[in-house]
């Protein structure tokens, strides 16, 4: 059963910034990760799905509800951690939780405490004097003390320690566990890899890869590196094997004599036969990683730098 989804969604903003026909869905029970750096679109997805914008065509559903026209059915029962936190001024920490607590028309103090001791927070001071990491310690209490069924988390753990962002991450899982659905917006390749059934990429507005997470974990096709004991055994091996259609040389460096290839389970008999004709000092399958795939769609960027931000 599809709790979210989005379709077709397009918010421009001019001079590329917004969204552009992103669709996807969230099914009941499933984290979906979000992944992208800054300015990708996440945060435009997510204020579109909280019913805070109004698209300028297509459509964000929960619960099969437009959100928009109907967020008033639709959110108490979703729990939102936004990307910035701002907090009200001249409130507590207690305050504020009470405050939520009406709005959410929900009280439940015995899983409020089980979070405040979870993430080791004391919300007794002031919300202006918090911390970064308080703040969001907070926005993550408030978000789950009401126990929604739907959680939309924008860069949940940002101001987080390695420590509590730890603690988040077993959290996820057992709220997963418990049946929630979850859609998780981050650029923590450790946190969507850790936590997302199906994870999207996306980049200029727009969704450009949608996979379940186990199938790149057990991908088929696989890269190796292969190292050479010479310069004339690494040509000789290139004049053989560059020409086919079991594999690819996908990266070559002649002045280490070594090459990365890429070719299918299927094919990888075919490869040791003939690497077994050269003199080869080193192969080595290279696992790709989350953050491997993402860098294909990035790696050509010249805004991106290499590094989400």
């Amino acid at each position: 059963m599809e709790i979210i989804n989005v379709n077709h969604l397009t918010k421009n903003y001019g001079s590329g910034r917004g969204v552009f026909d992103v669709s996807f869905s969230v099914h009941e029970g499933e984290v979906f990760g979000f992944l992208g750096p800054n300015g990708a679109g996440k945060s435009t997805t997510i204020r579109h799905l909280m019913g805070f914008s109004k698209p300028q065509s297509g459509q964000t559903q929960i619960f099969g509800k437009d959100t928009f026209s109907r967020y008033n059915e639709i959110l108490g029962n979703v729990g939102y951690i936004p990307g910035e936190i701002a907090l009200p001024a001249g409130l507590t920490g207690w305050e504020f939780i009470r405050m939520m607590q009406n709005l959410q028309h929900c009280r439940n103090d015995e899983r409020l405490k089980t979070l405040l001791d979870l993430f080791e927070l004391n919300p007794s001071g002031e919300t202006k004097r918090m911390s970064l990491g308080v703040k969001r310690k907070l926005a993550v209490v408030t978000a789950f003390m009401s126990d929604p069924q739907v959680l939309i988390l924008d860069e949940p753990t940002s101001g987080l320690d390695p420590v509590m962002q730890e603690v988040f991450v077993s959290f996820i899982k057992d709220e997963k566990q418990r049946g929630k659905t979850i859609l998780l917006s981050s650029h923590i390749f450790s946190e969507v890899d850790a936590t997302c059934d199906r994870i999207a990429i996306i980049k200029d507005g727009k969704i450009v890869s949608d996979f379940i997470a186990d199938d790149l974990k057990h991908a088929s096709r696989k890269q190796y590196k292969v190292r050479f004991s010479d310069a004339g055994e690494y040509a000789s091996f290139l004049q053989t094997g560059e020409k086919t259609d079991k594999w690819e040389i996908v990266k070559k460096e002649p002045d280490v004599f070594r090459l990365v290839l890429s070719t299918d389970d299927r094919y990888i008999n075919d490869v040791i036969e003939l690497l077994s004709r050269y003199k080869v000092t080193d192969f080595e399958h290279l696992k790709e990683t989350l953050e491997d795939y993402f860098m294909r769609y990035y790696k050509e960027d010249k805004n991106f730098g290499g590094a989400l931000s």
